[in-house]
C-alpha cells in the first residue's frame, strides 16, 4: 500500500522509512525538503492522493512557544483535513508522553492541540504518546548546563530507543485504528540524573552532574509520574545499556 511519512527526513521518520520499505511498502517521505509543508498546505493534497496510511512524525523547527504553536496548530488542522479529504484509512501522529498534564510548557500545549486535531479529523486515527528517546540525553543535558555543571532532577522517566519508536509507529500504523491513544515507553524506569549521569560518564564528559529534586527540566517541575505512561504502555526492546553498546560502543564499568 502507499503510506506517506510527514517528517521523514528526520530522527524517527528516516528509521520508519526504511522499515516500511523492508516490508515492501510503497513509502513516500514527506517534509520541506521533498516540497511538502504542513503548516502552509503546501504540496499536500498532491502527497496524500492514493495513501492509505499517514504517519505523521514531524517536529516544530523552533520551540518558542508561539513558534511552536502556529507549526502544530496550523499542521495538525492541515493534515487533518487533507487525510480526510483524500481518504486515507488510518493517520497515525506521534505525541509525547505527559502531553496532558504538562500544560505549564508551550511545547506541551502545542502537542495537546495538535492531538485535539487529530482527534477530531473524519479520518480514523491513532494518536502515540513515547517517553523521550535515548539520543537525546544529550540535549537533555545541554538545556540544563549552566558552566560546567549539569543540574537535572531526580525524578524517574522511561527513556526509549528511537529505533524502538519507528518499530512501534510501523506496527501500529498497518493494524486497525484505534481511534484513542497508545502509549509507548522503554523496559526501565531510572532517575532522570543518575541515568544521564552514567551517560556522560561513559562518554568521557567532564562536567559536573548535580541531582537536584528541584532541578527543572526544559521549565518544568517534575515528579515521578510526570513523563511516565498513566496506563499500560507498549515497551519497547532495547535498555540503555543495549542501546550505547550499538551507538558508542561497550558500556565500561567502574
Amino acid at each position: 500500500m502507499k503510506i506517506v511519512v510527514i517528517g521523514g527526513t528526520g530522527l524517527i521518520g528516516k528509521k520508519t522509512v526504511n522499515l516500511l520499505q523492508t516490508k515492501g511498502h510503497q513509502v513516500l517521505s514527506a517534509s520541506a525538503s521533498t516540497g511538502v509543508n504542513i503548516v502552509t498546505g503546501q504540496g499536500l493534497t498532491q502527497a496524500l492522493t492514493g495513501a492509505e496510511v499517514v504517519i505523521d512524525v514531524s517536529n516544530a523547527p523552533s520551540f518558542e512557544d508561539t513558534a511552536v504553536m502556529q507549526f502544530f496548530d496550523h499542521a495538525g488542522r492541515n493534515l487533518a483535513t487533507a487525510t480526510a479529504l483524500a481518504g486515507v484509512k488510518h493517520y497515525v501522529m506521534l505525541s509525547v508522553v505527559g502531553t496532558d498534564s504538562l500544560q505549564d510548557s508551550g511545547y506541551f500545549r502545542a502537542k495537546l492541540v495538535q492531538e485535539q486535531h487529530a482527534s477530531q479529523a473524519k479520518t480514523p486515527y491513532t494518536i502515540v504518546r513515547a517517553t523521550q528517546f535515548f539520543e537525546f540525553m544529550d540535549a537533555i543535558a545541554g538545556g540544563s548546563t549552566v558552566g560546567n555543571t549539569v543540574h537535572l532532577p531526580t525524578a524517574l522517566f522511561q527513556p526509549i530507543a528511537a529505533q524502538d519508536v519507528a518499530a512501534a509507529m510501523v506496527d501500529i500504523a498497518l493494524a486497525a485504528p484505534v481511534n484513542g491513544i497508545i502509549d509507548l515507553a522503554g523496559p526501565e524506569k531510572v532517575s532522570m540524573a543518575a541515568l544521564i549521569a552514567d551517560y556522560l560518564a561513559q562518554k568521557g564528559d567532564t562536567r559536573t552532574l548535580v541531582a537536584d529534586s528541584q532541578a527543572l527540566y526544559f521549565g518544568l517541575q517534575l515528579n515521578d509520574q510526570s513523563l511516565n505512561p498513566k496506563q499500560h504502555a507498549r515497551l519497547g526492546a532495547q535498555t540503555f545499556q543495549s542501546w550505547f553498546a550499538s551507538q558508542h560502543g561497550t558500556l565500561t564499568t567502574a
